[in-house]
C-alpha cells in the first residue's frame, strides 16, 4: 500500500520550491505507461501552467486538494474565462473534475500548495491542438504577466 502521509507533502512542496518551474510531481502510478494516472503535484506560486485541454475522451482530470490554496480556471474556446474555482479547505471547496476537450489551467494561491491528480494514462506529450494557442508558451517572456491576470482573478 502507498500511503500520502504529511511528510511526503512536504517533502514534494521543497522540491517544487527548488524546481525552476516551481512544481514537482510525486508519481503513485508504477510507469508512464499506466493506464490510470495518479499523483502529487506540488505546486508554487509562480508556476505557469500553460492552458490546455485533453482531447483523448478518457482524459477527464480529477483534482483534489491536500493542501495550500489552488485555483482552477476553464476558458472558452477563444481564451474567455467561462468558469473558475478556488479549493482551500477555508472555503469547503476541496476537489475538482474537468471534463476532457475543455481548455483549463491551474494555479497555487499560497505556498505548500500539493494536489493529488487522476486521470487515464498512458502520458502523451500534449499536442499542438491540446495546447492553447492564445495563451503564451512557458518560456515566453509575456508567461509571467499572464500569469499575474489570472491570480487576479482570485485577489
Amino acid at each position: 500500500m502507498k500511503v500520502v502521509t504529511t511528510e511526503l507533502l512536504c517533502q514534494v512542496t521543497e522540491e517544487a520550491r527548488r524546481s525552476p518551474r516551481l512544481r514537482k510531481n510525486h508519481n503513485i502510478h508504477p510507469a508512464d505507461e499506466s493506464r490510470c494516472h495518479r499523483l502529487l503535484n506540488a505546486i508554487e506560486p509562480g508556476s505557469y501552467i500553460r492552458p490546455h485541454r485533453h482531447l483523448d475522451p478518457e482524459k477527464d482530470e480529477a483534482f483534489i486538494l491536500m493542501s495550500g490554496r489552488l485555483g482552477i480556471i476553464i476558458f472558452g474556446d477563444d481564451g474567455s474565462v467561462a468558469e473558475q474555482v478556488e479549493l482551500s479547505r477555508g472555503n469547503g471547496n476541496l476537489a475538482a473534475d474537468i471534463p476532457h476537450g475543455v481548455y483549463h489551467t491551474a494555479l497555487s494561491l499560497e505556498s505548500g500548495t500539493v494536489f493529488y491528480e487522476t486521470k487515464a494514462g498512458p502520458y502523451l506529450a500534449l499536442t499542438d491542438a491540446e495546447k492553447a494557442a492564445w495563451a503564451p508558451n512557458d518560456e515566453d517572456e509575456a508567461a509571467a504577466e499572464y500569469l499575474e491576470q489570472l491570480r487576479a482573478l482570485f485577489a
